[in-house]
């Protein structure tokens, strides 16, 4: 098992680039290639010290080296003579968010309460439209990727998959293309909900709901926190079910989920209790089941995954 690896010095041009997500690629390309690998430490010196004066580039390059922490991208530095050693966890690499999302995140939007129907919860940002997060996947050589339902567009595979006697089972939704059109309409008018379309090289595979528990269904169930998050799926397409490519998209969507806003603590699930694949995946994944209870329409588990487990012990 690989703890550590201490890259070759990067020399950095004087003065050092102002933005430490310049360290990211470096990062991306162990963490992505070797599951196993827990922490990188990078060696970064100055190549123009000598022309620009010692303490002048010393203090430019910790103060670049300051920033990488305060930004996210490192855990801490230390110094080896004239080189800073900046060191990063998987944990905290997994958890910036700037190499996989592609549209502005929740988290980003200022916090204000509302109250509706008995329950206070934050307000939600509007939803991005097109593609929220990609991510390319060495072990399958192909890109996982997730964008914001398109009515237009998705309506006819959504059928489909509704109407496919495997997706029947659990979600109970068969209907004409008329009433599939109006479920996407209302989830992607609902502020609670985020509707996405899962994709292999920007082929569609599968259908997600993501929404925010507080003021869900599920929310009476338990002790519902302000940004915790939960997931209704279905797979419409067969070959997206692999063991790798499961794994792949199962990984993918709660990473989104997490990293969508960093005030996101819990993801919480209720799959129908004979769903067992589904609640076995979640618990190899780091979740557990809280309970068992009873919806008007199915008994379900009440599933949670913790931010801390997900990045620490089985995240991305």
């Amino acid at each position: 098992m690989h703890d550590t690896v201490h890259a070759s010095a990067i020399r950095l041009p004087y003065p050092p680039c102002d933005d430490p997500a310049a360290l990211l690629p470096s990062l991306a390309e162990w963490f992505g290639a070797e599951r196993d690998r827990k922490t990188a430490t990078i060696a970064l010196r100055c190549e123009d010290a000598a022309t620009h004066g010692a303490t002048d580039a010393e203090k430019r390059l910790a103060s670049f080296a300051m920033r990488a922490v305060r930004a996210g991208v490192a855990d801490r530095v230390t110094r080896d003579g004239d080189t800073l050693l900046v060191s990063t966890s998987r944990a905290t690499f997994w958890q910036h968010p700037s190499p996989w999302l592609t549209a502005p995140s929740s988290g980003g939007a200022a916090l204000r309460y509302v109250t509706q129907g008995g329950r206070r919860y934050p307000s939600r940002p509007p939803k991005p439209t097109g593609t929220v997060y990609r991510r390319y996947l060495p072990a399958l050589a192909s890109t996982f990727s997730l964008r914001t339902v398109d009515v237009s567009e998705d309506t006819e595979r959504f059928h489909r998959w509704m109407n496919s006697e495997r997706v029947a089972r659990f979600w109970g939704l068969r209907g004409t293309r008329e009433e599939h059109a109006a479920y996407l309409e209302a989830q992607c008018a609902d502020a609670h909900v985020h509707p996405l379309i899962g994709c292999f090289d920007d082929r569609p595979f599968a259908y997600f709901e993501v929404y925010w528990a507080k003021e869900d269904r599920i929310a009476p169930f338990y002790d519902a926190h302000d940004f915790d998050r939960g997931l209704h799926l279905l797979v419409g397409e067969r070959d997206a079910h692999g063991p790798g490519k499961l794994h792949a998209w199962f990984n993918g969507v709660l990473h989104y989920m997490f990293l969508d806003d960093p005030r996101t603590q819990r993801i919480v699930g209720e799959p129908r209790i004979d769903n067992t694949r589904h609640i076995a995946y979640m618990h190899r994944l780091g979740a557990y089941t809280l309970k068992e209870f009873d919806f008007p329409h199915k008994r379900a588990a009440l599933i949670v995954l913790e931010r801390d487990t997900f990045f620490t012990h089985h995240g991305p």
